[in-house]
């Protein structure tokens, strides 16, 4: 069976497309093996790894897109990639192009949902070129209580993909986990929030 590839692409910084990429890739180690693949030259998910006392806490396997393309890698029911924060260019095509499904994170600001219109428009060029990608926004760092503005409605529209009904929240949980190497899934009970918006994103996916 072939794997389940899916690429956490966003051309802007800043969305939490690392972090979210990460924990993302551990939820799913724990139904499967999974492949999580570094294709950010900034190399951040390695140094989240290294990062770490020890490699036993993961279920994943990490490579980067250099390693990926060189083959030699075990079969994965699931790969999650971590693609660049470019607008495009050979290489973002390149991951695009091996992907089943493309999720862009982005803030729930107007700005940073516009500042994502060019990856939008390039997973909807794919998918008019008759690939069968199916891509969504991801709202990221939502704050608690929050409603989405007018104005963030609007421009959520403009882009022409469909947000999925999950969100994932601004949680501190997500940072420290981040400073230890680990995962929200390794935090214990002050992470059951972080874990559960995890899993129903996961979910949302795997329909």
């Amino acid at each position: 069976m072939a794997p389940l590839r899916i690429a956490l692409y966003n051309g802007k910084g800043g969305c939490g497309k690392t972090t979210l990429a990460w924990n993302l890739a551990m939820g799913l180690a724990r139904r499967a093996p999974t492949l999580l693949v570094d294709a950010d030259p900034q190399g951040s998910l390695r140094d989240w790894a290294h990062w770490a006392d020890s490699a036993d806490h993961y279920a994943i396997t990490l490579c980067d897109w250099a390693g990926l393309c060189e083959g030699g890698q075990p079969e994965h029911r699931y790969r999650v990639y971590d693609c660049p924060p470019r607008p495009d260019g050979d290489e973002i095509q390149g991951i695009l192009r091996q992907a089943d499904i493309v999720l862009l994170p982005a803030l729930p600001s107007p700005l940073d949902l516009w500042a994502s219109r060019r990856a939008a428009e390039l997973v909807q060029d794919m998918q008019g070129g008759g690939s069968g990608v199916r891509g969504y926004f991801i709202l990221n760092q939502v704050e608690a209580n929050s409603a989405l503005s007018r104005a963030s409605q609007s421009a959520i529209a403009a882009m022409g993909l469909p947000v999925l009904p999950v969100a994932i929240y601004r949680r501190a949980i997500y940072r420290s986990a981040a400073l230890e190497g680990l995962s929200v899934y390794h935090m214990g009970k002050r992470a059951q929030a972080a874990c559960e918006e995890i899993e129903r994103l996961i979910e949302e996916i795997l329909k």
